[in-house]
């Protein structure tokens, strides 16, 4: 691939990209970039479309399963974070007020956004991923969402270039957008602008460590990719894995968390092979118990038989 001299030399062959994940596991990339400016995510994003080349660019590896075999072409790691606050035009009436790269962290713009005493991000504190993915996935937990929030993006589409996207055209439901649809994975996207509301920092750091206590008391610690299914319409995933008697189920070194059992823990020693078995046992198994399909929440990325 052809980039820039000094974008080059930052293209490095053969790289794991378990240390890039949540669950600490996956196979190696074929070239791994790390971009820390946006100029750089677009350079070389675009030039890998340019050639022809796969490119995957990930944030904060949260909700993705890397395969044991890697992944062909290009990964990039999405480290570009600024997070800027003011008051912009609002034609539309969407009163923006917090401008994030995509690669944000969810739990540092929850923060900053407490400190601004802006109110809205607060379920994200304790969130793994980032602004990127979170755009794309609709991510959200506690009864707030990403689409609450959002007022529009910046995303660089392969053909059309940068296209500002808004929050009706994203289309949002529930964990999916027209993003999320898309199968041709040849767009980017670059940032978001959101509309919060001025609210006492005592009432949101109150709502933030409540939330921070929740999480603590019903999810696992340790390396996991999150939940791995989406609830279905008027139940819980982890309530029907657990009516099958699945919660402790261990493949190879992955187990259905006791704690929560949409949440499977990787013990140290596993792969993604494990995980992805354990996902569609738990699948074959909630389904001739209970009738119901469960759809995945996380992505499997790279070369899956």
């Amino acid at each position: 691939m052809k980039l820039p001299a000094a974008l080059q030399s930052r293209l490095l062959p053969d790289q794991s990209l378990a240390r890039f994940t949540a669950a600490r596991l996956g196979g190696n990339a074929d070239w791994l970039f790390i971009a820390k400016e946006l100029d750089d995510l677009v350079d070389v994003v675009s030039a890998a479309w340019n050639e022809g080349l796969p490119v995957r660019v990930l944030g904060g590896g949260a909700n993705v399963l890397v395969s044991d075999k890697g992944v062909r072409g290009l990964v990039v790691i999405n480290n570009v974070s600024t997070i800027e606050f003011g008051n912009w035009h609002d034609d539309d009436g969407c009163k923006r007020n917090v401008s994030a790269t995509s690669g944000v962290g969810l739990t540092v713009l929850a923060r900053k956004c407490a400190a601004h005493g802006l109110s809205g991000m607060e379920w994200a504190v304790s969130v793994p991923g980032t602004i990127g993915g979170a755009v794309v996935n609709n991510a959200g937990a506690h009864g707030g969402d990403m689409a609450t929030s959002i007022c529009d993006i910046v995303v660089l589409d392969a053909q059309k270039g940068p296209q500002i996207l808004s929050k009706t055209e994203l289309e949002y439901g529930y964990r999916t957008s027209t993003l999320k649809a898309r199968t041709d994975r040849r767009f980017l996207v670059l940032m978001a602008t959101l509309a919060l509301h001025p609210a006492p920092n005592a009432e949101i750091e109150a709502r933030m460590n409540e939330f921070i206590a929740y999480r603590k008391k019903t999810q696992p610690p340790g390396a996991s990719l999150g939940s791995i299914f989406k609830n279905p319409p008027g139940d819980f995933a982890g309530r029907l894995i657990e009516s099958c008697g699945l919660k402790g189920h261990t493949i190879g070194a992955v187990q259905v968390s006791p704690l929560h059992a949409n949440w499977f823990i990787n013990s140290g020693a596993a792969s993604a092979s494990d995980y992805a078995a354990l996902v569609r046992y738990v699948q074959a198994r909630v389904l001739e118990h209970t009738g119901v399909a469960l759809e995945t929440e996380i992505e499997l990325i790279g070369d899956w038989d």
